[in-house]
């Protein structure tokens, strides 16, 4: 039996812990030790969750260890994953039940994906991709590592979200586009056109923000 040990103790991570209750594995591959925060009283004033154990800097990895990370930024999921991994840490998938898979999808580790999503067939999910409820992940699609994708999202067929991509709650992004790395996509927002490299967009049709 493997101890779960989630990343993040705050409200993402209470839905994170909330998720790996309803997954297949629990209570027969991993039941969940607890969380990791350098935040020590994050959990104060809510009840039945399993307690903080350390800060991530601060842990030291035991036998029978396995992580996921429940944070919703990309920039600092990737920053404390690598922390992790530094010291030898291994993650594991939580998929929701109720997500539906075609056939041939490639999955990498680290993965979240909430209910009621839909990967089609021949899509590609990098390492460390989270994706939040009721999104759906046209044919031929390919995720980029790192990329965090919000509730109510779609992308058509072939799009490319490259590495530390963002689309926030019920973006679309329209067949055969590719969203650069590190770029944002903003909530609501239509992408009818390639979106380029740590650029900001949002709108219909989603442009590019200057501040």
């Amino acid at each position: 039996m493997k101890n779960l040990i989630i990343i993040g103790a705050r409200g993402y991570g209470r839905e994170v812990c909330g998720l790996a209750k309803q997954c297949s594995g629990y209570n027969s591959e991993y039941t969940i030790k607890g969380f990791l925060d350098d935040k020590s009283d994050a959990l104060e004033g809510f009840e039945n969750y399993p307690s903080i154990i350390s800060s991530v800097e601060n842990y030291e990895i035991e036998e029978n260890d396995v992580f996921i990370c429940a944070l919703g930024s990309v920039q600092w999921k990737k920053h404390y994953v690598e922390i992790i991994l530094s010291k030898g840490g291994k993650f594991i998938n939580l998929i929701h039940p109720s997500v539906i898979f075609t056939s041939n999808v490639k999955l990498g580790t680290g993965i979240i994906i909430f209910m009621y999503s839909n990967i089609s067939n021949d899509c590609v999910l990098d390492d460390f991709v989270t994706i939040q409820g009721f999104v759906a992940i046209g044919h031929d699609s390919k995720i980029g590592k790192w990329s965090h994708i919000n509730a109510f999202s779609f992308t058509g067929g072939y799009v490319v979200l490259e590495e530390e991509v963002c689309l926030n709650t019920r973006a679309t992004v329209l067949p055969n586009l590719i969203v650069r790395k590190k770029a944002t996509v903003g909530s609501c927002s239509l992408v009818v056109k390639n979106v380029k490299e740590e650029t900001v967009v949002f709108g219909v049709p989603a442009m590019k923000l200057k501040f």
